[in-house]
């Protein structure tokens, strides 16, 4: 099969490589229908994460079941299905706690050793711990297959941020953060019922879709100016959640300028020097709590699934670009240089 790699920064390839199989009992081979690029991708694209050369890469796919171990019971040749972005065992105590993103018999796709979701298949551990069933119909529906395939990591991690911030109904909500995940990140504020949500960002058909998701207001301007903006906004008070989905220093230390005494901020954001944007003494003297990591998407894929189907919320408009597998390389640099925000990869 053709697969991406990664073998050095800015080098991306799309090349043969083995077939999947079934290793183990609990394996299933998964033919990929989508997948696409994520912001952190582009970390390892940058050289700022680590990778071996031939490395795989992605970890955002839906698609069919070809071929299932003789211990899956779940899952059949020819059912759709979602990955989320970590397989976890589905039997372990954090798995039944909701956080499979701990699983000690977890991992990462494209991770050294495991298929990455950009190629035309993977084989997949543990699938009756990992994969959820998708409806058959939906692989007919391009525009619903899109949106399903969200669930694999943006949608579920932009939840995950807006429950660690403490989203409530008649909240103000500020997420920090123009990017797909951010921007889940409004549309899960506006599912949870905040009434205001101030969206940082400074690209105009970024802010539109954020506008599209719920929110009430955009704020142009960085730093200390961005905290001068929202405090304006809230009455000089600050929002009572703070949404941080990009992971640097400026980022973080503006969620903290812009939260409320006693607010909550959720960081999704993969940390590229946040930490020190956090100032604890000022966290403890103003009550503001921090709460995120890791998204466990996999605990809130049945939450979010129904609302997905049935149009209540819709993240497709997150994927501006899309590409075969041959247009890969150039998809990541598209979304590196900002001319794309979330590149969907049809393989």
């Amino acid at each position: 099969m053709r697969a991406t790699t990664i073998h050095a920064p800015f080098d991306m390839r799309v090349e043969d490589v083995p077939d999947p199989v079934v290793q183990d009992p609990t394996d299933v081979v998964l033919r990929v229908l989508r997948a696409c690029i994520c912001g952190s991708d582009l970390w390892a694209y940058r050289g700022e994460s680590a990778r071996q050369p031939g490395q795989r890469i992605g970890h955002e796919f839906l698609g069919v079941v070809e071929e299932a171990g003789p211990g899956v019971r779940g899952f059949r040749k020819g059912d759709l299905v979602v990955a989320p972005f970590v397989w976890s065992d589905g039997t372990c105590a954090y798995c039944s706690e909701g956080l499979q993103t701990s699983c000690p018999s977890g991992g990462f796709w494209g991770s050294v050793g495991s298929d990455g979701g950009q190629g035309e298949a993977v084989r997949v551990p543990f699938a009756d711990g990992t994969l959820v069933k998708l409806p058959a119909e939906a692989a007919s529906d391009d525009r619903l297959l899109t949106a399903l395939l969200a669930l694999s990591d943006v949608l579920g991690t932009g939840h995950h941020a807006a429950l660690g911030a403490g989203v409530r109904p008649g909240s103000t909500v500020a997420v920090v953060g123009d990017g797909a995940v951010g921007l889940c990140g409004v549309l899960a504020a506006k599912r949870l019922g905040a009434e205001r949500i101030i969206a940082l960002g400074r690209h105009t058909a970024r802010t539109d879709i954020a506008r599209a998701f719920g929110a009430t207001d955009v704020v142009a301007e960085r730093g200390e100016a961005a905290e001068a903006a929202v405090r304006e906004l809230t009455g000089g008070q600050g929002a009572h959640g703070v949404i941080e989905a990009v992971g640097t220093e400026q980022s973080m230390r503006t969620a903290v300028a812009v939260a409320r005494d006693g607010g909550s901020i959720g960081y999704v954001g993969v940390p590229h020097g946040s930490g020190t944007g956090l100032d604890l003494s000022v966290m403890f003297d103003r009550n503001i709590a921090l709460r995120g990591g890791v998204a466990p998407v996999r605990a809130y894929i049945p939450e979010l699934l129904p609302d997905v189907l049935d149009g209540t919320i819709d993240p497709s408009p997150v994927f501006d670009l899309t590409v075969g597998l041959d247009g890969v390389p150039g998809g990541y640099r598209a979304m590196d240089e900002r001319t794309a925000l979330k590149v969907l990869v049809k393989p």
